[in-house]
């Protein structure tokens, strides 16, 4: 169920994001020749007007064929040049491409508002004025590697009910309490009562607490006090177009902690999922509710959004930075340098993805 779930998102979020090229292209009168379903081979197409629209066997996304996106002699010169996206004014060309990282962060937008209108779980203390978090709980937002939680079998989004030792039990559980019971009890064993996902029955664990490196005792998680939000249509997208924002520009910098890790040899596979990885998290978000999984194909929209946007060949981002470059020279780009620089981008990527994968696969053992 998780892959088949993963693989609809996927196909959602990758089409809404060739729409995007698909739409501006016509609307600047660039001839498009597919729009396809999935990836090739071909299952069957059907042609309305000039554009073929194909159903296609691999079920992980789509492509929009734009004539003239990748120059040659037809068109550039050809009978049909005029309508040719290399012939198009550079600012026409600019927006076409844009117009696909633009559309995921649009869905992103959309999912968001729409998760609000159900209700989105918010962090106490972060909503919005005038408005009460219903129903909030303790939750695990991460567990450390090797820890007393993990060891004792914690998990992300776990929800922490009660904590006690042989004298003391406490139910109106939050980060402080929880922290400073941790602490009081030093290294001695504490139990606590935690219910995940939709279950309601409480499961019950005993940790002992290690010392951190603040000479404190920890059982090695962080934790945030969860509850959920709703709001009316109006201030739904408000909020969602806010929380779009902030989903962006925390994306940003961490891909960009990520690129400078990587240039001083502190990069690591660990903080980067592949899609294998992605299959696993969809279990956990569809295990916690539809919300839940709203939330995180926004996410993933965004962050496909602002990967597309990283200037690097064959992505729209370095494409974009192509058309920059001939902006200020004045004149276009030898056609076989882009092409092959797209080419050998695209070689790259599929190399890093499968070395992503790979690492996604050797985790799971």
């Amino acid at each position: 169920m998780s892959i088949l779930i993963f693989i609809i998102i996927l196909l959602v979020l990758v089409l809404v994001h060739e729409f995007g090229h698909f739409l501006t292209a016509k609307k600047f009168g660039i001839r498009v020749d597919e729009f396809g379903f999935g990836f090739p081979p071909k299952l069957f197409g059907k042609k309305y007007g000039e554009t073929e629209y194909s159903i296609n066997l691999l079920p992980i996304g789509g492509f929009v064929k734009i004539f003239g996106e990748n120059p040659d002699e037809e068109n550039t010169n050809g009978p049909d040049a005029s309508r040719s996206f290399v012939n198009k004014p550079i600012w026409q060309q600019a927006i076409v491409l844009f117009a696909g990282i633009f559309s995921n962060f649009l869905l992103a937008w959309f999912l968001f508002s729409i998760g609000f209108m159900f209700g989105l779980p918010t962090s106490v203390g972060s909503e919005p004025k005038g408005y009460t978090v219903i129903d909030p709980h303790l939750v695990v937002i991460s567990v450390l590697d090797q820890s007393p939680a993990e060891k004792s079998g914690l998990k992300s989004g776990d929800k922490i009910i009660f904590v006690k030792n042989k004298d003391d039990i406490v139910l109106d559980v939050n980060p402080d309490i929880l922290k400073s019971f941790i602490i009081s009890n030093g290294n001695k064993e504490i139990e606590i009562g935690y219910i995940r996902g939709k279950s309601k029955i409480i499961n019950n664990i005993k940790i002992i607490p290690i010392t951190n490196y603040n000479n404190e005792s920890s059982i090695g998680i962080s934790m945030n006090e969860i509850g959920i939000i709703k709001l009316p249509i109006l201030q739904a997208f408000k909020e969602g177009l806010k929380l779009d924002w902030f989903v962006t520009k925390g994306t940003v910098v961490g891909l960009y902690k990520l690129i400078e890790d990587s240039f001083i040899g502190k990069g690591s596979f660990d903080t980067i999922t592949g899609p294998i990885g992605m299959v696993s998290i969809v279990g956990d978000a569809f295990q916690f509710g539809f919300v839940y999984l709203l939330s995180f194909a926004a996410l993933i929209s965004v962050n496909l959004a602002i990967i597309n946007f990283i200037p690097f060949p064959a992505l729209d981002g370095g494409r974009l930075f192509f058309l920059l470059i001939e902006k200020i020279k004045g004149s276009r780009l030898n056609p076989k340098f882009a092409n092959t620089a797209n080419m050998v981008g695209f070689i790259i990527l599929i190399i890093l993805m499968i070395f992503v994968t790979y690492h996604d696969v050797i985790k799971l053992f």
